[in-house]
């Protein structure tokens, strides 16, 4: 044997592994790293080699065990279980991790051993395994680590083959992943701060802040959503993007989500005192305190502590969350309402396709997500769904609200197509309960816009890229009664269309960067209710003609234009909305 094959063979370790036996594969159980590793790390110190740790998923095993059955899928385990005690024929080395996975240690004189492993593992779940009569085919994801490249200790070395696994998982099925040394700095910072989360929760160093909710139309502040934030000593105020996934990888989350209900509950109690009786208390749940069995219970007990009305609390939930199991996630919020308490389906429409089961979902509110609602102003495409997503919820007898808005483009737009509420920096950033408390007395946080889309009006808006056209136009115009607004192009048209109720367009159609009739097709799927007018002395017959076929202009004018028949033109395609309107009401 040549010393290149010899390198990718693993050292043979003696091990006093004690673990008890799992009684489906009789391998050992896996418990403790420290136990399961702390020898084959001092024998490599001395040897100067490597220890590769395998953390191996397999993919979907919940459906195979729904397609064979319990007793099948454990046979389909014992089938993996001696596939891989041929990569790792020392028993000690191979060890069931959980319900579908497994963990294998092997030490390797060579820095292209840990590799070469990964390939041959990956290729054992290649193989079709048979059962019944039949071939089945799986596929696991691989996530691996080494001593002393990744970690420095036992415990590390095993987190670090976890968040490997974890990053296969995120490529799709079948994926084999090691950690970078980038990834596995930032994965012992990670470590760190979770030591330090652990005793932060006993020294009751996190805060909640709160972020206003209002209702359309008049800003009322109706409730606020309750955002966690910790109050570290040495560190200062962090935002929860930077300790909730590494408190969900080491299993804090739960903690530190019966904290957030507790403080809700107990805050809500303060504002009720105050007289505050007509709002709501949001907070994120997240999927592991969901499923949890006595979840529904503590819901319970926290209110009764509180002595707050059940339905003052509202409980969002994510897609991916209520998705994991749908059965068990409708019993769980069946039971959760029965409570009183109010539901939300927050981030709406980025996670797990949840429409087919929507109806059966017990949902007081849809939150669109704040993706959707960033350029909703500007691109037809968001506008689309932010309008099906509306639908929808009403309906289904939800009510919707907008998260993220941030300009009164965004908010003008969400109005006009029937939004039920908001949130966002528009209306104010998390801030401490106390100040929340200031601002609660106000109870409505002004907005002219609101009131100005609540009016009726008859709105114009001329969009050309010459200034004394515009001008002119407003001059011929300005005795009719119009509310006239100006655009030198269509970003500012699409502004404006967002903050004002706009009934008639009348745009140029040569422009720099998009056309009159390109800029009024994306007009036509934003705001299908306005009458939209071409006013050009460039004449494209072909590209006219398909847009008046389309629907996307209502009439083509030309320059130099009549001033009495413009005046005509424009009074009966306000005419049109009316009649449009009209036809619409009584359709309905």
């Amino acid at each position: 044997m040549n010393k290149e094959s010899a390198e990718q063979i693993p050292h043979v370790v003696e091990f006093t592994e004690t673990n008890r036996r799992d009684a489906v594969t009789g391998l050992p159980r896996f418990t403790d790293p420290d136990e399961a590793f702390q020898s084959a790390l001092d024998a490599a110190v001395i040897a100067g080699d490597l220890v590769a740790v395998y953390c191996l998923d397999i993919d979907r095993f919940h459906a195979v065990n729904n397609s064979v059955g319990r007793r099948g899928g454990d046979e389909i385990l014992r089938s993996i279980a001696q596939r891989l005690h041929v990569l790792a024929p020392e028993r000690e080395r191979l060890w069931r991790l959980g319900n579908d996975e497994f963990l294998i240690l092997a030490i390797f004189p060579s820095e292209d051993g840990p590799r070469v492993l990964a390939d041959k593992i990956h290729r054992v779940f290649e193989l079709p395994l048979p059962l019944a009569g039949y071939e089945f085919f799986i596929s696991a994801s691989i996530g691996y680590a080494c001593y002393p490249t990744h970690a420095a200790n036992a415990v590390d070395l095993f987190g670090c083959a976890q968040a490997a696994l974890s990053q296969a998982r995120s490529r799709g099925r079948g994926a084999v992943q090691t950690l970078s040394s980038t990834h596995a700095e930032e994965l012992r910072e990670r470590m760190a701060l979770g030591a330090r989360l652990r005793s932060a929760i006993t020294a009751n160093e996190f805060v909640l802040h709160y972020q206003p909710q209002v209702r359309a139309p008049d800003g009322r502040i109706v409730g606020v959503e309750g955002l966690i934030r910790w109050q570290a000593s040495d560190l200062g105020l962090l935002s929860p993007h930077r300790f909730l996934g590494v408190a969900e990888e080491l299993g804090l989350i739960v903690e530190l989500g019966r904290w957030v209900l507790h403080e809700a509950c107990h805050q809500s109690r303060l504002w009720l005192d105050a007289g505050h009786n007509d709002i709501t208390v949001s907070i994120n749940i997240s999927s592991l305190q969901l499923h949890r069995r006595l979840f529904v219970d503590e819901v319970g007990a926290a209110l009764r502590a509180a002595g707050i009305p059940p339905a003052m609390l509202e409980l969002e939930l994510t897609e991916n969350a209520i998705m994991d199991d749908v059965s068990a996630s409708i019993d769980i919020m069946t039971a959760l309402k029965q409570l009183g308490v109010r539901l939300a389906l927050d981030d709406f429409g980025v996670g797990y396709s949840s429409l087919r089961h929507l109806p059966r979902f017990p949902i007081d509110r849809l939150k669109i997500d704040p993706a959707f609602i960033r350029d909703v102003a500007i691109e037809s495409g968001g506008t689309a769904i932010v309008r099906a997503i509306t639908v929808l919820g009403h309906e289904l007898r939800m009510s919707v609200m907008a998260e993220g808005v941030e300009t009164e483009a965004q908010l003008g737009y969400l109005l006009r197509n029937h939004c039920d509420g908001f949130q966002g920096y528009l209306f104010g950033r998390p801030t401490t309960a106390d100040e929340v408390t200031r601002v609660l007395h106000g109870r409505f946080i002004e907005s002219t816009l609101m009131r100005s889309a609540a009016s009726p009006g008859r709105g114009l808006l001329l969009v050309d890229d010459e200034p004394n056209v515009l001008k002119s136009l407003a001059r011929l115009l300005r005795r009719e009664g119009y509310e006239i607004h100006m655009a030198t192009g269509a970003k500012e048209g699409f502004d404006i269309l967002a903050r004002h109720k706009i009934q008639v367009i009348v745009s140029d159609q040569r422009m720099p960067g998009i056309s009159g009739t390109e800029f009024l097709s994306q007009v036509k799927e934003m705001y299908p209710d306005t009458v939209r007018m071409v006013l050009s002395g460039y004449t494209d017959l072909a590209t006219v003609t398909s847009a008046i076929n389309r629907g996307a202009i209502y009439r083509f004018l030309t320059k130099p234009w009549d001033d009495e028949d413009l005046r005509t033109q424009i009074s009966e395609a306000f005419r049109s909305f009316d009649s449009r309107k009209q036809h619409s009401i009584s359709d309905g």
